[in-house]
């Protein structure tokens, strides 16, 4: 068999919650050999944190550390330790990349900043996924999904025109901006390689927000080239964007403008309540009385059709158009399945899990499912007994909570 495309990288991940273990997660799926630091005892935040199988709390079943970090190996230092830090040394010296997402002080005060592992790996590529960067005033501020959500500036924009503004309900920022990371880390990874140049990589997950295609960097184009501040009811797109209810369910369209609203008109019979000219012009998209008689046209065609059907027809039709599914309905989907989205993991607390797999497809080294998720401190005997901690120099490091 081919070998994996990272199969000759090796990361150390001293990342936690969602951002930096997104960004190693898409390196070891790929096959890079990624150990994974945890805190003794404790472990990684996401331990803690739901969907657990089965509602059963418990630090090896939470759903998010098991999607974040499988194909890891997991091992427990406890970096408060000097023990500890310098085996994070040793381990520094055959690494390719180091992934870390404290705050900026964090590393430098345990001694481990860039400056101090370059002298142990001239070669490094040391990737620091922090809220605002390494520098700047803001540098040492926490933030979370809400705060970059509301100082990213798309906040403003979003929710109804007459009331407050709202954030997203799910962590897309800090997914977005591990991807980012991950690209970055790449990059670097590449210089190392090729031109023996190791470099420490700052991601700003903010930062990453700021010039994201979800309406950041359309809003500060927007305003940097017109000084337009925007508004919640200009970003609407028309009323015949959106989700609407049908017979079993809703689905969601994109039909407004002067191409697909006669096309959704047509496909609808042409209802006679719909064919006034101003149904296309930008004006008439936030007319509140041509909204009513659009809602209630759709609304009487819509009840007597399935999703399926409705999908189908717009198909035939050229419009943008899906059924809003259900978790099971994604799951049993044929097109998602016959790609092989998902996986089967066996887990030795879980059992057999269906996960999400491959994050996309490479024909040649492609992606491959190589361990689930580590228990915590899983591999310490396998990953340290590669520095020579075995026997009773491994159970005295355990005994002082170094590990």
């Amino acid at each position: 068999m081919i070998d994996m495309a990272l199969a000759d990288v090796r990361v150390l991940d001293l990342t936690h919650h969602l951002a930096g273990p997104f960004c190693t997660k898409l390196l070891a799926d790929y096959g890079a050999d990624v150990i994974k630091i945890e805190r003794p005892n404790i472990g990684d935040p996401t331990r803690g944190s739901g969907p657990f199988l089965d509602d059963d709390p418990h630090q090896e079943k939470s759903g998010t550390f098991f999607h974040l970090n499988m194909n890891k190996r997991g091992v427990t230092l406890d970096l408060k330790s000097s023990a500890a830090r310098e085996i994070v040394k040793e381990l520094v010296r055959d690494v390719d990349i180091l992934a870390e997402s404290f705050r900026p002080h964090v590393m430098p005060d345990l001694g481990l900043s860039y400056e101090e592992l370059r002298k142990v790996n001239p070669t490094l590529v040391m990737t620091s996924i922090s809220s605002f960067g390494q520098s700047g005033p803001y540098a040492e501020y926490k933030a979370n999904e809400l705060v970059a959500y509301g100082m990213g500036g798309a906040m403003h924009n979003t929710g109804l025109a007459d009331r407050e503004p709202l954030g997203y309900g799910v962590p897309t920022a800090v997914h977005q901006a591990g991807a980012i990371a991950a690209a970055g880390t790449m990059g670097a990874f590449f210089g190392a390689r090729y031109k023996g140049i190791g470099q420490h990589v700052d991601v700003s997950i903010i930062e990453c927000l700021l010039g994201s295609v979800d309406r950041r960097i359309r809003e500060l184009l927007s305003y940097q080239y017109s000084g337009e501040m925007g508004d919640r009811e200009s970003l609407s797109g028309g009323f015949a964007n959106g989700y609407f209810p049908c017979r079993d369910g809703f689905f969601v369209m994109a039909a407004s403008g002067p191409i697909m609203f006669p096309r959704l008109v047509e496909m609808m019979g042409s209802p006679p309540e719909l064919t006034n000219p101003r149904f296309i012009t930008p004006q008439g998209m936030r007319d509140p009385e041509l909204r009513d008689a659009f809602e209630t046209a759709v609304l009487v065609w819509s009840m007597d059709r399935t999703k399926s059907e409705i999908v189908a027809l717009a198909e035939e039709n050229g419009l943008i158009c899906a059924a809003v599914n259900t978790m099971a309905e994604v799951s049993a989907d044929r097109h998602f399945n016959e790609r092989g989205v998902f996986v089967d993991v066996d887990h030795p607390v879980m059992g057999t899990v269906r996960s999400i797999g491959r994050p996309f497809v490479m024909g040649k080294t492609p992606w491959r499912l190589r361990r689930p998720a580590p228990l915590l401190g899983q591999h310490n005997e396998e990953v340290f007994g590669e520095l020579g901690y075995t026997g009773d120099r491994l159970t005295n490091l355990e005994k002082a909570g170094v590990i």
